[in-house]
């Protein structure tokens, strides 16, 4: 894979156990595919780790800003291969690699992107890539969290369903707070049935746990998805 050095801009809290990791590539274009990744890590160190892209290529070129989703370790750091990290220190960069990518050919019109946790990151890339391409695209998002406070990206998302640009479906799976109102639970057919209109001609997406992702296949396949028209990524839990 190609290996390339940029500086580091900011690390700043998506949500409680999430940071999001910005690099600046303005000087050195950097290409990828919506739904790919790269591999990170402080320059010249060996330990470097795969990061999904949480942008997608039309904002990286706007703003020359790669964007990663980094999930926190148990001690509510970063990983210690960026923990020490600074802005403006070097960080290299492997890649893209992946094939977990947005097709370039659409036979379908309904879009159905399912995420877990930090499974949004390759699934935004996605989501703004498509709302750019087409206006005639019909997207729907189911998104599950521990909590509620652990949905990253929720603001954009819910002013892209304010807008009517998507239909955004949260649950949660840990939250014992009486002021979440919405869905509960992990992901199962109870939450796909009101996003899922038309099965047989809806291409999906699913990005999150490896449970979570062979579950929701099933699930899929069984309220009428054909299983060609299922991509997934999936990682085991730490």
């Amino acid at each position: 894979m190609p290996l390339a050095t940029f500086p580091l801009l900011e690390v700043v809290p998506a949500t409680p156990r999430s940071r999001l990791v910005t690099i600046d590539v303005r000087h050195n274009p950097f290409h990828f595919l919506p739904g790919q990744a790269v591999v990170v890590g402080a320059h010249g160190q060996t330990e470097r780790r795969p990061y999904s892209i949480a942008c997608s290529p039309e904002r990286l070129f706007e703003t020359g800003r790669l964007e990663l989703l980094v999930a926190v370790e148990d001690d509510g750091d970063i990983a210690p291969h960026l923990r020490s990290l600074a802005p403006g220190e070097q960080v290299d960069v492997e890649g893209p690699l992946g094939t977990f990518v947005f097709p370039k050919d659409l036979p379908q019109q309904h879009l159905l992107f399912i995420a877990g946790g930090t499974g949004i990151s390759p699934l935004r890339s996605m989501i703004d890539h498509a709302l750019r391409r087409s206006a005639l695209l019909d997207l729907s998002v189911l998104y599950s969290a521990r909590r509620s406070d652990e949905f990253a990206f929720i603001d954009e998302l819910r002013g892209h369903a304010a807008a009517g640009r998507l239909e955004l479906h949260q649950t949660v799976t840990r939250e014992d707070s009486s002021a979440w109102s919405g869905a509960r639970g992990r992901i199962g057919r109870s939450h796909f049935e009101p996003v899922l209109h038309d099965p047989a001609a809806t291409l999906c997406f699913v990005c999150g746990p490896r449970a979570m992702v062979t579950e929701s296949v099933a699930t899929l396949v069984g309220l009428g998805v054909p299983e060609e028209a299922i991509l997934t990524e999936g990682w085991a839990r730490p």
